[in-house]
């Protein structure tokens, strides 16, 4: 459900091109899952967008870029995909100050440190932070909800963070920039959230145009919708994600 955030992103970034987006949503979540079992996922689900002819591939899950983007890369070569990781990094980075970086993310990404890794990398002075917030998954793919109820469960996993915590806090799931109000009006005023879901639609903008793969105008043919199971489910919940309404989608094995 998160990645239709990046779909949304994508979408305003690259108003020529039409999309076929597949929610996994048999086996979701993807974030307490082993590395294993979500590179095997990954490599399925990217299987079937690929035999059905796109000309690049945008893996909009933070968990499954940190454990599959080099499997996928390697792969699928050349066709060129794209993970959220880097690209979000990237602009926290643009944006940090000596404060640090706080990720709020999935367990297994937070886990796997694959933004900590990344974040230090560029910046080996900036401290950097991780915070794993399970719950928030749940919350955003229920849909609007009590604003009490989502305010405690939003201020329960900013714990420590909200007085004295880093000046940039980088969303590194895609669920959560549905929560951005909310987080702004908790955190400080200084605060400056980054969206990895925004981030990556710009890298995906400008790399397409260095490979000369954009389309200038719409053909007129309506984006793709593919789910692994609960497509009325699947169309009710995305739209909360998507801000669109989301129709004719098609269930697919993996």
């Amino acid at each position: 459900m998160g990645g239709l955030t990046v779909l949304a992103a994508l979408q305003r970034s690259l108003p020529g091109e039409e999309f076929v987006y597949l929610g996994d949503t048999a086996r979701l979540p993807y974030g307490t899952k082993s590395a294993t079992t979500v590179r095997r996922y990954a490599a399925q689900a990217a299987q079937q967008l690929v035999a059905r002819g796109v000309k690049a591939l945008v893996i909009a899950c933070n968990t499954a870029s940190a454990f599959a983007l080099a499997h996928l890369q390697e792969k699928f070569s050349p066709l060129p995909v794209f993970g959220v990781v880097a690209p979000g990094a990237q602009a926290a980075i643009a944006r940090a100050d000596s404060s640090g970086v706080l990720v709020l993310a999935t367990q297994s990404t937070i886990a796997g440190g694959a933004y900590q890794r990344a974040l230090t990398q560029m910046a080996p002075h900036v401290p950097v932070y991780g915070r794993a917030c399970p719950l928030w998954v749940t919350l955003a793919e229920q849909g609007p909800q009590d604003a009490n109820l989502t305010r405690t469960l939003l201020s329960h996993y900013l714990r420590g963070f909200v007085e004295q915590g880093p000046r940039t806090v980088l969303l590194g799931c895609t669920h959560f920039p549905v929560f951005r109000d909310e987080l702004e009006n908790l955190l400080d005023p200084d605060v400056q959230i980054v969206d990895s879901a925004a981030t990556t639609a710009a890298v995906v903008a400008q790399e397409m145009a260095a490979l000369g793969l954009l389309c200038e105008k719409r053909t007129g043919a309506s984006n793709v919708y593919l789910a692994t199971d609960g497509a009325a489910r699947f169309a009710q919940v995305g739209r909360h994600f998507l801000g669109n309404e989301i129709s004719d989608v098609e269930l697919v094995d993996l």
